[in-house]
């Protein structure tokens, strides 16, 4: 009994899954982001994804992406597991 086609199937699978995971590892720049773009961060939900926004509308843009660390309830813990996908170009 050959397993040739379902492994091949599983292999297809396991290759269109990661590829689609990786994907959606882009750059955001914190200066220009809207909320969905900011929830789509690691440990950011739609409520820190506005406190955010309203932090950027109050105190004007990000002069690094260490300052994100300032909006209340986003600690530098999840700045630091972000920092690849941020900017603030």
């Amino acid at each position: 009994m050959k397993h040739t086609p379902f492994f091949a199937t599983l292999v297809l699978l396991f290759s269109l899954v990661t590829g689609f995971a990786q994907a959606d590892q882009s750059v955001i720049n914190i200066n220009s982001a809207d909320e969905s773009a900011l929830a789509s961060l690691d440990g950011i939900g739609d409520s820190k994804a506005g406190a955010i926004v309203a932090y950027r509308d109050a105190n004007g843009p990000f002069e690094t992406t260490q300052d994100l660390s300032n909006v209340k309830g986003i600690g530098p813990r999840t700045v630091e597991k972000n920092a690849e996908r941020l900017t603030v170009k």
